[in-house]
């Protein structure tokens, strides 16, 4: 695999996300009070990184179905068979990735989305944290802003804990809220360094901050402060 090819969405896919994004905003809106504030900081062209905070399952069809435009996902390679994610998760498409094998393949893949002009949703946190506070991220979303240069767009979701769905099935239409910050570039890594892999945790780091300071200070976590200078 090469990330100078091209990438192409299938027209199954096109259809899949057409039908999931319509049928999901109208869910979302209907069943919690949905908030989305930045909505001009969303890039009109080019490609970008989406970064969010991820306490639960309920973040990434949130910021698919009501983002802008539809962009791609990398997520783990479980809700591509998981019963009751796999029908939506092949109507969508998207990225799988094994979180417990080290493999190249998905990188070169993301790369390939943002060097073809698509957006790309991804958790730089690789994990639920199933609680509000923010846990260290990992350096992928670093390595593929730095091998695209391309810039990142932070995304603070806030009201999606473990309880929403009971919350919904109450009928208590919980809030939700999508912070989208501004775009920002991470500062290009030297290419002599003597630590590539420090410098890319550094990046994603700052990352992080950003999509914190998005966030109320109970779902900051370890990013309350800046422990990482």
């Amino acid at each position: 695999m090469n990330a100078s090819e091209t990438y192409r969405v299938s027209f199954g896919n096109r259809i899949g996300r057409g039908v999931i994004r319509a049928i999901g905003g109208l869910l979302y809106r209907a069943f919690a009070r949905v908030t989305i504030s930045g909505l001009k900081n969303v890039p009109t062209k080019g490609a970008y990184l989406i970064a969010f905070n991820h306490i639960s399952i309920f973040e990434p069809p949130f910021l698919l179905t009501l983002w802008p435009t539809a962009p791609e996902a990398i997520g783990a390679v479980e809700v591509w068979h998981e019963p009751d994610k796999k029908l939506l998760a092949h109507m969508y498409g998207g990225i799988p990735l094994d979180r417990d094998q080290v493999s190249r393949e998905p990188l070169i893949k993301a790369v390939q989305v943002l060097n073809s002009g698509y957006a790309l949703l991804i958790s730089p946190e690789g994990r639920l944290t199933r609680q509000p506070g923010l846990r260290r991220a990992k350096w992928g979303i670093a390595f593929l802003a730095e091998k695209a240069r391309v810039p990142v767009v932070p995304v603070g979701v806030v009201g999606s804990t473990q309880d929403f769905l009971k919350r919904v099935v109450a009928l208590k239409r919980p809030g939700l809220e999508m912070r989208i910050g501004k775009p920002f570039y991470l500062p290009a890594l030297d290419s002599v360094s003597s630590d590539r892999r420090e410098a890319l945790q550094k990046n994603a780091d700052q990352v992080m901050l950003q999509i914190a300071a998005l966030l109320p200070s109970e779902y900051r976590g370890v990013y309350a402060t800046n422990p990482f200078p």
